[in-house]
């Protein structure tokens, strides 16, 4: 009897025992916080670059605006949009009106503009010496160093900084070589105005017409004046340019002009064909206003970049091209990155939640460079580790996780 009493009483103690435990378990699995979902991105190592990305458009760099020089009937242009031209080919017709006979002083200014027409041309002959010079300088510069760099004495940049000097020391002597055909005709017209005046004083009757002649070798960029009729000296014709010598024009925010210098790389794409290479040349340091197509007013600067990809690869771009032009700031072939959004600060330090055994755990982290999509990591971090890409308020330190 005290056997079977001693077994009850065990008995029910193992019960209430069995039992408590039991609600002891469903508390806890009922009151401990859920998982909190998360989206995951591993750190990994791969080539990463700072840009600044705006779009731009594609310049004739030296433009010549073709114009009557004296007043009279202006015949039909026949040229179009596209034809190249040569020094001294045709352009246009115009046939002058009568000449007044000059006074002494009309004739005085007019000997004077001769004079100094012929001062801009050799000082335009003496420009054009200088840029040649400097031209044959930076081409020797640039076999000097390429030969250097096959031999491994200088890097590859310097490389590329003397190739990109020689191709800007090219253009400038190309734009003085024009500058001094531009010198050369405006001379010859002024003496035409004089010997016409003269002629005409000596009883001498006018010539039939007064040939336009291109100033220099290029195409036909545009045409101002197409139909025959009258126009007064100095009514533009035509514009003339050369379609080989572009620069590219971008509109950059003054925020990111700041950033920007002389001689930074740029990447040129979204024009149609291959990426090409570019090379600013001047950041100009005057401002100004422009509305975005939100409406929002921004202070923007002009940066002019040149195109140092050979022309074969770019023959079908012409003047006013629309292009994507990214400016390199900083790039790197190999570095440890993760996304810009799993950084946030924390006791005023960067840091990110790291995966440990499907918890979030607080790290520290020392960043780098950002491009605004994913960070370098220099520290804090090892390849393959796990982080949570979008943490939110909800998230607190060795909180359990699920990933989605």
């Amino acid at each position: 009897m005290m056997m079977a009493a001693g077994t009850r009483v065990a008995g029910k103690w193992l019960f209430w025992s069995v039992l408590g435990v039991l609600t002891i378990l469903v508390l806890i699995h009922v009151l401990r916080p859920e998982p909190v979902w998360v989206d995951l991105a591993t750190a990994q190592r791969g080539p990463m670059e700072v840009t600044i990305v705006e779009e731009g458009k594609t310049r004739v760099k030296d433009r010549y605006v073709v114009s009557s020089p004296v007043a009279g009937y202006l015949h039909r242009v026949t040229l179009d949009v596209g034809d190249p031209v040569m020094p001294g080919e045709l352009l246009a017709e115009v046939d002058p009106m009568p000449a007044n006979m000059l006074d002494t002083r009309s004739r005085a200014e007019a000997e004077a503009r001769v004079e100094s027409a012929r001062s801009a041309l050799n000082a335009a002959r003496q420009r054009t010496q200088a840029a040649r010079a400097d031209a044959e300088l930076a081409a020797a510069e640039h076999e000097r160093m390429a030969t250097l760099e096959r031999s491994g004495y200088v890097s590859r940049e310097l490389l590329q900084q003397a190739q990109a000097t020689a191709a800007r020391s090219r253009a400038i002597l190309k734009s003085a070589r024009f500058d001094e055909e531009v010198a050369s005709h405006e001379l010859a017209a002024a003496r035409t105005r004089l010997e016409v005046s003269a002629a005409r004083s000596e009883g001498q009757g006018p010539a039939e017409y007064l040939a336009v002649r291109s100033p220099v070798n290029g195409s036909v960029l545009s045409i101002l004046r197409k139909s025959e009729g009258v126009v007064q000296a100095g009514d533009a014709i035509l514009e003339l340019g050369d379609p080989s010598a572009l620069e590219v024009v971008v509109d950059v925010l003054s925020f990111d002009a700041v950033n920007l210098e002389p001689g930074i790389a740029t990447r040129l794409s979204g024009w149609g064909g291959t990426t090409l290479d570019a090379v600013i040349r001047r950041v100009e340091p005057v401002g100004f206003e422009d509305i975005s197509a939100l409406g929002v007013e921004e202070q923007r600067v002009r940066v002019i970049a040149d195109m140092i990809t050979p022309r074969d690869r770019w023959e079908m771009l012409g003047d006013g091209y629309r292009v994507d032009a990214a400016f390199i700031l900083w790039q790197s072939a190999d570095v440890l990155q993760i996304p810009a959004s799993a950084i946030f600060q924390h006791n005023d330090q960067p840091t990110v939640f790291l995966v440990t055994e499907d918890r979030a755990v607080l790290q520290t982290v020392v960043t780098g460079q950002s491009n605004g999509l994913v960070t370098v990591v220099n520290g804090g971090l090892t390849e393959g580790d796990q982080v949570v890409r979008h943490p939110d308020r909800e998230l607190s330190h060795n909180d359990r996780i699920r990933v989605r």
